[in-house]
Order: C-alpha cells, then structure tokens, then sequence
C-alpha cells in the first residue's frame, strides 16, 4: 500500500470563518471539501510544500505559518501521512486558481458539507481548548471546591472534567453545568454514576477501565467524550471505539503518583504521531510545558493543578 505525505493548511478571515475547498471530478474523493493543500514534493520540506500549494491553488503568499496538527488516515488504497499549517498571515486574496470550488465558512457549520475523513479529527482539534481542567475528586460541595470551580470558569478555561470517585447529586451538577453554559465553558462528567443520557453536560470522559470493557462509542455524536489512556495502545482503542479526544498520562513524575513510572516526552509524542484524535498530556505538567506540548502537536494540557 502507498504512502503519501500531504500538507493543508488552514485560512481564517476577519469573520473567523475557515476556507475550504472542493475536490474535482480528476481527483482521488472527488466532490469532498478539504483544507487547501496538497503532496509534498522530493526534495521538498512541509513547509516549502504548502507555501507552494497555496500560491498555486488559491494565488496567495505565506509570510507566517506554524505547525497545527499532523495524522495518519489509512484509505483502502493508501496510507495519507497529513500535516495540517495554521496560517498566520498571507498576502492576496485566496482565489480558485485551478478551477476548484472554494467557501468561507463558520466552523459550527463545517459538518454541513462532506468532508474527508481527517476533516473530522481536525474540526476536533480546533473547536477544543488547550487547556482541560480536572476537577479535585473529593469534597465536592465545600466551599473551597466550589470556590477553586468558580475561579476556573473565570481564568479562560474552555474544557472542565467533573471528576468523582462517589456519586453526586444530579442537582448539584445541573447547577455547575449552568454555571459552565453562562461562561462558554464545555462541562465533561467523569463519574460513577453516568448514564451517558445526562442532559445537564457537553459529554462524558471514561476511565482507562471503562473504555476497555465496551466496544463501540456510548453516546451521542453531538456530545463531546475523552478518555484516559496511559500508552500507545489504550490511546488507539480509544479512538477505534469513537473518542473525540484522548489524555496520555503520567508524561512526567508527579507528587500524587510518586510510584508511578512516567512515559515521558518521546512515548507521548508516539501517541501523537499515531492518532487521528486530539491528545492531552498530563502529569507533572505545568503552564510552562504548554507551548513545548503544542510543538509536538498535542491538543495541550491537562490536569488539576497545572494552571
């Protein structure tokens, strides 16, 4: 089977729309709509090759571009090794060069067009945050959880894991779910209790036992679901069975797992390479690590007192 490397890059105007285009009749998935891009070139770099790709299909200059995204998708007849550029800045205005159909469009109506596969991972990983909060696990009701919850929801924190190891009351996290909603922040239930039907959260995330005992992905599409994994394996069970998002943990030491044998940056990195889904790093990480984690082409980072 064939592999191609390929490049695209993503284009956002002053309304915060992306620019997609539409695959032609001559090409492989014709009638798809795609990021712009294309094959890489021998002897050319990823980066040589999408400013390339950009001038001739849509006649615009790349003057700043950084990495996004890469993934692997196995097609029935080749292996397409992908590499997805945020670009930053740009001069002209993008055009159909080539006789390709091209819009702007808003990123909640992305799922409106038929997309290729790896669209699917990328509309994930932008619609994400980079930070992902983990609740303490105990306590939940005292005043200082709640107030340490309150402070979250101010500092910009997009993603918020509700984590318990008993039972809560459904009352109880209505109200932070109301919370979370009037402060555009997506409330996921990590608890023993879920039935994955709770209308009162943006989604579940299982445990790395949990996710092994079932098949196929337990709930709603339109629901957001992560899972904890803790090496390469777990991570690509997770995303067979339909995650939208995987943790790898512990990548460093930790205090709350002194006993616990850390990946590491290279094994994290691994999980990264391998998967089509967004990946979190966890463990010992700290605000610091943020940016190291973004190089590598992570989602970001999680945990409970990282930020």
């Amino acid at each position: 089977m064939k592999t191609i490397k390929a490049v695209v890059g993503v284009l956002q105007n002053s309304a915060n729309e992306i620019l997609i285009a539409k695959r032609q009749a001559h090409q492989f998935m014709s009638g798809f709509w795609e990021l712009p891009g294309g094959k890489i070139e021998p002897n050319e770099s990823e980066q040589q090759a999408i400013i390339r790709e950009l001038k001739e299909e849509l006649g615009i200059i790349v003057t700043d571009l950084s990495i996004h995204q890469t993934m692997v998708y196995q097609y029935t007849d080749r292996i397409v090794e992908l590499s997805i550029y945020t670009i930053n800045q740009y001069q002209n205005t993008p055009e159909g060069i080539e006789g390709q159909e091209i819009v702007w469009t808003n990123i909640k109506d992305l799922s409106q067009y038929k997309l290729l596969p790896t669209m699917t991972a990328f509309i994930n990983s932008i619609t994400l945050p980079n930070k992902y909060w983990i609740t303490p696990s105990s306590n939940h009701q005292s005043e200082a959880w709640t107030r340490k919850f309150d402070e979250k929801l101010k500092q910009g924190i997009g993603l918020i894991q509700l984590r318990s190891k008993v039972d809560i009351n459904s009352n109880f996290i209505a109200e932070l779910y109301n919370k979370c909603t009037q402060n555009n922040v997506k409330l996921l239930l990590n608890i023993p209790n879920k039935t994955f039907n709770e209308s009162y959260c943006d989604g579940w995330h299982l445990t790395t036992g949990e996710m092994l005992k079932i098949h196929n992905r337990p709930c709603a599409n339109d629901k957001i679901l992560g899972v904890s994994t803790h090496d390469l394996t777990e991570a690509l069970k997770a995303q067979e069975i339909g995650a939208d998002f995987v943790v790898i943990s512990p990548v460093q030491a930790t205090q709350t797992h002194p006993d616990t044998s850390p990946i590491g940056w290279e094994a994290a990195g691994e999980v990264i390479k391998k998967l089509n889904i967004p990946v979190y790093f966890l463990g010992g990480m700290t605000i610091n690590d943020l940016n190291k984690t973004l190089k590598l082409g992570a989602q970001g980072i999680a945990g409970v007192s990282a930020f």
